[in-house]
């Protein structure tokens, strides 16, 4: 793919960008090691100032950098301002929490023989951020904040259909006071990944995209012993039971499927409804699709946007077709609009089965699944039946089902009846393919920490000193 921007509503390619040679990426890479050293060198204090600083500009330029993630990749104006003010929340939440989130630990030093014992949380250098363009602020923030405000440095390999955004955060953080090369961004194509993560100087590494970047991330990582965290996205359940409040079930499955043109890995795709309520919500939310609004992402009145790629537009026809042609149901939507652009309706599909590749696979575009059950155990092997496992929701006012869906969904995130997102405030990942490791909250800040163990003696000899176990 070019390193270009290219207007998916009407397909035109507005800037393109030359690839980094080999010697630009190690010079940057240089940049950010001596970055590195400045950084971890720093207070969180001072490092908390320079963070709500880029939050502040975050703010203050939102209008602008909305219109061009809006211009690059096509999710709406509206959520691309939802999005930046998203991203500047979660740089005031680490620059507020990291003190607390980074503190020693301390332990029971009697129980290990020591006068203190302790955890202390310290950074390890250069991490490469390979991120997609669907969230394309979100998704590097909510690594970006963390890693800074723990003393490490941010390498970024942005999707190459989003540069300008990829830039602008460079920007952003260096006007913010970090030390230059805190956070570089990399005009690289994925081939030049392997290089990368292979220097010394790159410490680890986190991705958030498909199940083959992952695999090839995680297999360079491994021969180079370096630590990473993978989100691969997912094929997320919506299961609606009988106790459910139908109406508000139909009308929150629509903004879970259609959020961000129906491209985010944690949307619903698909909707597994007890008969009891099946015909009632199906009507319900086919209606709720049908009125959604298909247009200019920039006008305020329009509810979805087009696909970021026209190759993305015709992998989730060719999924809804295939499913037809294996005797589906089309309730709404199921054609691609004409005219200019990569804009697809939003579609619901029923009477699927195993033989569809909408019963496992992630259809990454405003495509709903209709599943029918009748009953809990159905419901939840329907649920689990796919190889991803990063998000979940589940519709019942019953408090026993509640527990069980807490326990029994096989996924990294279960929401109750209330739509799937992620929270600064929150743990974020996934289990089975969807991939491993958290971001966000504590655990996502430490996940980039060498856990340090500290031990202090009294440093006075006494009978025994000296012996050794392991």
């Amino acid at each position: 793919m070019p390193i270009a921007t290219t207007n998916p509503a009407t397909g035109q390619v507005l800037k393109t960008y030359e690839a980094m040679s080999t010697e630009q990426i190690d010079a940057a890479i240089e940049r950010t090691d001596l970055a590195y050293r400045q950084l971890r060198a720093t207070t969180i204090d001072q490092r908390a100032r320079w963070m709500r600083a880029a939050a502040d500009l975050l703010e203050a330029e939102r209008d602008e950098i909305a219109r061009i993630m809006t211009t690059e990749m096509g999710k709406t104006y509206v959520a691309a301002q939802a999005e930046v003010t998203k991203c500047a929340s979660a740089c005031r939440f680490y620059a507020d929490r990291a003190p607390s989130f980074l503190a020693d630990e301390p332990t029971d030093a009697k129980a290990v023989k020591a006068t203190r014992a302790f955890i202390r949380y310290q950074p390890i250098g250069a991490v490469l951020a390979v991120m997609p363009w669907n969230f394309p602020l979100w998704q590097v923030l909510r690594f970006a904040a963390p890693a800074l405000m723990a003393g490490n440095t941010g390498l970024l390999k942005h999707a190459s259909n989003v540069p300008q955004t990829a830039l602008l955060l460079e920007d952003v953080f260096r006007r913010a006071g970090f030390p230059e090369g805190a956070f570089t961004t990399l005009l690289v194509g994925s081939e030049a990944v392997d290089r990368i993560l292979s220097d010394p100087r790159v410490r680890a590494a986190t991705l958030t995209g498909s199940e083959g970047a992952g695999r090839s991330i995680a297999q360079i990582a491994g021969r180079e012993l370096k630590k990473t965290v993978l989100e691969l996205g997912g094929s997320d359940p919506f299961v609606v039971m009988p106790s459910a409040d139908v109406d508000l079930a139909a009308q929150v499955a629509t903004t879970a499927r259609c959020q961000n043109n129906g491209q985010s890995c944690i949307a619903a795709k698909r909707f597994i409804v007890h008969t009891d309520v099946f015909d009632a919500f199906a009507e319900k939310f086919a209606a709720n699709m049908s009125a959604l609004r298909v247009g200019d992402p920039m006008d305020a009145d329009t509810d979805v946007g087009p696909l970021a790629s026209e190759r993305g537009r015709d992998e989730i026809h060719a999924q809804v077709r295939d499913a037809v042609d294996h005797g589906a149901t089309v309730l709404c939507g199921g054609e691609p609009a004409a005219g200019d652009g990569w804009f697809y309706p939003p579609t619901v599909v029923t009477d699927l089965t195993p033989q569809m590749r909408m019963w496992t696979e992630e259809v990454f575009g405003p495509v709903a699944g209709l599943f029918r059950v009748s009953s809990y155990e159905e419901a939840i092997e329907v649920a689990n039946g796919t190889a991803f496992g990063l998000g979940s929701n589940a519709w019942t006012r019953d408090p026993a089902e509640q527990e069980r869906f807490a326990t029994d969904l096989d996924a990294g995130n279960v929401f109750i009846n209330g739509m799937t997102t992620s929270y600064p405030e929150l743990p974020f990942g996934g289990v089975k393919n969807s991939g491993y490791g958290r971001e966000l909250s504590e655990l996502g800040m430490r996940e980039f920490c060498n856990i340090k163990t500290v031990w202090v003696g009294e440093g006075v000899a006494s009978a025994g000193a000296g012996a050794h176990s392991e």
